[in-house]
């Protein structure tokens, strides 16, 4: 059985200073030069779309719960979400491209000190490349929805309002 091989992606000088490719080339080198915007697809990361997929057909109940009652179909302000969006070297619960908005929905997981530390630094590169991150406990979608949906809603008005 033959093995594809993929081709690394040709780097522009401006990206990295290696003209033809690098050898030690990586999407959050590549990306962090530049925000994420339409000409470069959010950073999506075609490499994890097979995973990505996996987590959409295993959503947590919280996951579910918060796509079906506030994010799904235009529900919020009529602007659309995605399921378990590859960004970066990440894959983002919820994201709103056009809002440059990431809604993470943690459970009991985050509560360990490992997992605050990654996510800290999955945060600061995501920020980096001009990406806005809403964080809600498992408790608070299962057992709040109406203030969840409220925050959100609020964060959108606040952006639409400065964007002008």
């Amino acid at each position: 059985m033959a093995y594809r091989k993929y081709k690394k992606p040709h780097l522009p000088n401006s990206y990295g200073g290696v003209a033809g490719g690098a050898e030690n080339f990586s999407y959050i080198n590549y990306f962090s030069y530049m925000d994420a915007n339409k000409s470069n697809l959010h950073h999506y990361n075609p490499h994890l779309q097979k995973f990505a997929n996996k987590l959409r057909k295993e959503m947590t109940k919280a996951e579910a719960c918060l796509w079906k009652y506030a994010l799904r179909a235009g529900m919020m302000k009529g602007y659309s979400f995605r399921r378990q969006r590859p960004v970066l070297k990440y894959i983002a619960d919820f994201m709103c491209m056009d809002l440059m908005l990431i809604i993470e929905v943690d459970g009991i997981t985050y509560t360990w000190e490992e997992t605050m530390v990654k996510d800290e630094k999955r945060e600061d590169e995501l920020k980096k490349a001009g990406v806005t991150i809403l964080r809600f406990s498992d408790d608070e979608v299962l057992n709040d929805m109406e203030n969840v949906k409220r925050c959100i809603y609020g964060w959108i008005e606040d952006f639409e309002a400065a964007k002008g």
